[in-house]
């Protein structure tokens, strides 16, 4: 073994292979020692408990960008508004001084909230300050902030004094990458100069990030962006003292899998597979398909409205815009698979949502008033995924969110095999959540109330009530399963029918 271990370490030296690669190269699975990589498993305690129950969050890109919004001197870009400064349609020293135009006048952080909160979200992220380096809080590490624009007054106590007086949650965005600071470098720095150079930068962002937790601390975590960087990667060791620090200061602290990499450079999940920090920040829209393919980690997706323009941008005519019954199916599927769905917004430089994504909330909103139980503090049911849409499940209670409703108006359920061997699963009942109307058991077969397989599993069909077969929204109905002696599943389906 210590032969084998010594092999691997030569061939890391060496730079020949990954940490991945020289294991299977030294016919060993013994974990690597990582001392800067994933810390204290999967958490359990109520902060992350409360995280995982969210369902539902609003994201929100707002920044000097919002002032092009994607177009300048009768351009447009494709490209994402946000990123507008390297756009190649702006001088950068022209899109530098924008932040002497930034007015917001139409601004009411009350208004937003209460948009929120009307759609349903439990959470809020917004951008404190993106790639640009433009600050949207008064920091006094930089003057390239909110203060020394006309607006002048502090965007982020704003929006968080009124989510906060909503009941909505605070998480802030930051971007490891700032082009405003002379000591931001992409590369990893090789001459002493650089050196030194990006050490007053790595000073700069850890002054700005105790600066955000010490000006706000109702805040319960921070999403990052930006780090993948190789100067930054690089900083393994620095960038792990920094959270600890940031986690010293406001116990409960939630910071998703984008902060920092490992001592081989790993990022996300660090050189043995296990998720870095505390929930796998996926790419951006980016859904899973099965349980297995998140391994067991929290996880949340963060979602457009348009194809991808994050930060307001003029024309939505140049992508697909994605409807309410879109995003509503992707939010269950997120929480089907145990996951929070995140919807961003783009305001535009005065200080509005534009009407179309107000729609859009209002619409979710309208249904989540009526469904929320199928999605807040819901997990994957014990159904197998079925073609009419997803499950979920609390407690006792099974949300099955129909998506594709049936032409025969019977939504067929398939109930697993009980894990006790001499029982069966049964509908112990069934409603339509919207009215908590009955929902019929169909009656057809040979015992009049359900079909079994081979395996031991049971199909049953729900008649889809009268009130919502011309309906065009998704509906939810709920069951309640029961464990029966199968002796007796039969006499006791005719009692409940």
């Amino acid at each position: 073994m210590k032969k084998q271990l010594l092999y691997i370490l030569c061939l890391l030296v060496a730079g020949q292979m990954t940490v991945q690669q020289a294991l299977a190269q030294g016919e060993t699975t013994t974990r690597i020692v990582l001392e800067h990589g994933a810390h204290g498993g999967k958490r359990t305690d109520a902060a992350m408990q409360h995280w995982r129950e969210y369902g539902l969050g609003q994201f929100i890109h707002w920044g000097v960008y919002a002032i092009p919004g994607g177009q300048w001197n009768g351009k447009t870009s494709t490209y994402a508004a946000e990123w507008f400064r390297t756009s190649g349609l702006i001088e950068k020293s022209e899109y530098d001084n924008l932040y002497k135009q930034f007015n917001p006048t139409d601004f009411d952080a009350k208004k937003w909230a209460k948009q929120a909160k009307q759609m349903g979200a439990k959470y809020m992220i917004f951008t404190t300050k993106h790639h640009d380096g433009f600050c949207m809080w008064p920091s006094k590490y930089t003057g390239y902030t909110i203060a020394n624009t006309p607006y002048k007054k502090d965007i982020v106590k704003e929006l968080v004094d009124a989510y906060t007086a909503e009941g909505i949650d605070i998480y802030l965005y930051f971007s490891i990458i700032d082009w405003s600071h002379k000591g931001y470098q992409a590369n990893a720095p090789k001459t002493e100069a650089d050196k030194a150079r990006y050490e007053t930068f790595k000073t700069f962002t850890r002054n700005q990030l105790i600066e955000l937790l010490t000006n706000y601390p109702q805040a319960k975590g921070l999403w990052f962006d930006g780090s993948w960087d190789k100067a930054w990667i690089e900083q393994a060791a620095w960038v792990d003292d920094l959270g600890k620090e940031l986690r010293a200061m406001s116990p409960g602290l939630i910071i998703g899998s984008r902060f920092r990499a490992d001592e081989f450079g790993k990022r996300h999940e660090d050189s043995n597979g296990d998720l870095i920090d505390d929930y796998d920040q996926r790419f951006e829209r980016n859904l899973p398909n099965s349980l297995a393919e998140l391994k067991g980690n929290d996880w949340d997706c963060v979602m457009t409205i348009p194809e991808n323009q994050w930060g307001y941008h003029r024309d939505w005519s140049l992508s697909y815009i994605k409807t309410p019954y879109d995003l509503i199916e992707m939010m269950v599927k997120a929480n089907a698979l145990d996951g929070n769905f995140v919807i961003n917004f783009g305001p535009d430089g005065k200080g509005n949502i534009r009407p179309e994504e107000t729609t859009i909330a209002n619409r979710i909103g309208d249904w989540m008033a009526v469904n929320g139980a199928a999605v807040y503090g819901t997990h994957h049911s014990l159904l197998d995924k079925q073609d009419w849409g997803y499950s979920t499940q609390k407690d006792n209670n099974i949300y099955l969110s129909v998506f594709n409703k049936p032409m025969n108006n019977l939504v067929r359920v398939k109930l697993p095999k009980s894990k006790t061997k001499e029982n069966v699963y049964v509908i112990d009942n069934a409603q339509l959540l919207s009215t908590k109307a009955p929902v019929q058991i169909n009656g057809e077969g040979k015992t009049g109330t359900y079909y079994r397989d081979k395996t031991g599993a049971s199909y049953y069909d729900l008649i889809i009530p009268e009130s919502i077969r011309t309906s065009t929204q998704p509906f939810v109905i709920v069951i309640q399963l029961k464990e029966v002696d199968k002796k007796n599943q039969d006499d006791y389906m005719q009692a409940i029918i």
